[in-house]
């Protein structure tokens, strides 16, 4: 019998999230700017209060749920894909592939369109030719607005 002996596996170190990661994703709720870009005391004080979340340990996902609790969800840059949300993530692509199907079925149209009209233009008899008489009025009318 063969006695097998387990080493602990160490559990994966957590990656430290640092400000700069977190900072372009959230808002100041007051200025409405990304926290990297905003100047106003509400995004020092979001800022002091990310930092003291970095120094706790917590994950960037930690961070974004604290900042929610703390702040309600219009502090995230953008909006989560739950509920309601996930319509604006699937509705861009959508359009994109409805429009993209839509000139598939479209353009053989309009060629087929387009062919066809060429072809009756060039089957169609040449316009007849003015009439010496005609052609020598026009001339004169012409001539008249010209000069």
């Amino acid at each position: 019998m063969a006695l097998t002996i387990v080493a602990p596996v160490a559990a994966e170190p957590k990656q430290r999230v640092s400000l700069t990661e977190v900072e372009p994703y959230v808002m100041c709720v007051t200025c409405k700017e990304p926290l990297n870009v905003a100047q106003s005391p509400q995004a020092l004080a979001e800022r002091s209060y990310i930092s003291g979340l970095i120094a706790k340990g917590e994950t960037k996902a930690q961070i974004e749920n604290a900042l929610v609790g703390q702040y309600g969800p219009t502090v995230l840059g953008v909006p989560r894909a739950r509920g309601f949300n996930v319509f604006f993530y699937v509705l861009p692509p959508v359009l994109l592939l409805a429009g993209i199907a839509s000139l598939a079925v479209l353009i053989p149209r309009w060629r087929r369109r387009a062919r066809a009209a060429a072809a009756v233009e060039a089957a169609a008899p040449p316009a007849p030719a003015l009439a010496v008489a005609d052609a020598a009025r026009l001339e004169e009318e012409l001539a008249r607005y010209d000069g």
